[in-house]
């Protein structure tokens, strides 16, 4: 079992999101989220753009991690959208971005947060899983994958 066995279900995954910028992709976010924990969509995008603020997210490689603490919210959530097209998301190798990975976590998750970031990190510097995610054909697959990361076969 890996930190992100419990995050990912087939419905927070979104493949081929018709997204053109950072915040339709927000967008997108915020409504897979406002499903899935009930947290008003806006606020979701709110809680992104401020820590999109600091800096960007993007790891470069095609990929980036938005992520952000979200006051009243019990247990961490992640959502996957991979774009139709890729946007400009200010990547340190100049890359556009095709997968995003977001990660909402309660505020005062810290070393939970951090274990959780490490382990998105790892699985997307992996170039195996970012053509596997770049590829997929439906999100059982990317969830599957997700929740078996780094699990012997």
């Amino acid at each position: 079992m890996n930190a992100l066995t419990n995050l990912f279900n087939p419905d927070c995954i979104a493949l081929d999101n018709p997204a053109k910028s950072r915040a339709d992709a927000f967008a997108a976010a915020g409504q897979l989220f406002a499903k899935q924990t009930g947290i008003d969509s806006g606020a979701v995008v709110e809680f992104l753009n401020a820590r999109e603020e600091l800096g960007s997210t993007a790891l470069g490689a095609g990929v980036a991690i938005p992520h952000g603490r979200v006051k009243g919210l019990k247990q961490p959530a992640a959502a996957l959208i991979r774009l139709s097209s890729p946007i400009e998301f200010a990547a340190p190798d100049g890359e556009l971005v095709s997968i995003l990975i977001f990660l909402l976590v309660p505020e005062k998750a810290t070393q939970q947060h951090l274990e959780i970031l490490s382990s998105i990190a790892q699985f997307l510097s992996d170039a195996q899983a970012r053509e596997m995610l770049a590829t997929a054909d439906n999100p059982n697959q990317v969830c599957e994958q997700l929740q078996n990361w780094g699990t012997p076969k």
